[in-house]
């Protein structure tokens, strides 16, 4: 019997090979672009390079929220599937054994979840406490939801009570904070929109005028007064870049 306990940080993008070409690919048509678009050099690309890895980032760290909002929702599945096998007269060792089944029938053998479950049940099997597994889950996952839950779990178990309802409660907080956050998600979706908008106006201008004025911006490329002003301009674009998606963030996390 295979008793691996090697576990995802889900802090940390992960990509399988198919997913880590296409980031890498995207990166570096990003940087291409960017070199093109600001100095019509080839030369460029290299020194650009940092627009690719920033782009890289972004990816990462977009993947990474989506991951963990994908784990929340199906941890609160499986905690509800445990609070019914603990009625039924299951341990909480068992109902959290049991619970993978019906895991794998909602989200498929490879769910985060399921593959959850088999780190517990494996950390059972030589002897880890479910505490312990449930709290490590919750460190890694970095997921609000989780470690709330881990710390109730702990302390119930410490001090004893009513497992059932402490866990159907618990399920119902988590289910709770989910639909908050998905009402939050529909509000922000239309100024999301527009900020991706406002992202690619400056480009569609500019090529648009380049477009329709052949030559009308020679002038700011293959000298050093052109190229001091475009990097100008690309220290602004990425500086409110930025502060776009950080103002972002902070809304959805005050909110959330």
């Amino acid at each position: 019997m295979k008793t691996s306990l090697k576990q995802r940080d889900y802090n940390r993008y992960e990509p399988n090979k198919r997913e880590l070409a296409a980031a890498l690919l995207l990166s570096l048509t990003v940087t291409i672009f960017f070199a093109f678009f600001f100095y019509r050099s080839a030369m460029a690309v290299l020194p650009m390079s940092f627009t690719g890895i920033f782009f890289y980032r972004s990816v990462c760290r977009k993947k990474i929220n989506r991951t963990k909002k994908e784990l929340t929702v199906q941890f609160r599945e499986c905690i509800l599937s445990v609070s019914a096998s603990l009625q039924a007269g299951y341990s909480a060792e068992s109902s959290f054994r049991e619970c993978r089944q019906e895991m794998v029938l909602l989200y498929g053998e490879e769910g985060l979840i399921c593959r959850e479950l088999d780190y517990i049940r494996r950390g059972l099997d030589v002897n880890i406490t479910l505490e312990e597994l449930l709290s490590g889950l919750a460190e890694r996952s970095g997921c609000t939801e989780i470690k709330e839950f881990a710390q109730i779990f702990v302390l119930a178990k410490r001090n004893g009570g009513n497992m059932p309802e402490i866990i159907r409660e618990s399920a119902a907080m988590i289910g709770q904070k989910i639909e908050l956050q998905q009402e939050i998600a529909v509000l922000l979706s239309g100024k999301q929109m527009e900020q991706n908008i406002m992202k690619g106006m400056p480009f569609g201008i500019l090529l648009y005028i380049g477009l329709t004025n052949q030559g009308y911006f020679d002038v700011l490329y293959h000298n050093w007064q052109g190229a001091a002003l475009m990097t100008g301009c690309l220290g602004i674009y990425l500086s409110a870049y930025i502060m776009g998606d950080r103002v972002m963030q902070r809304i959805c996390a005050e909110l959330g």
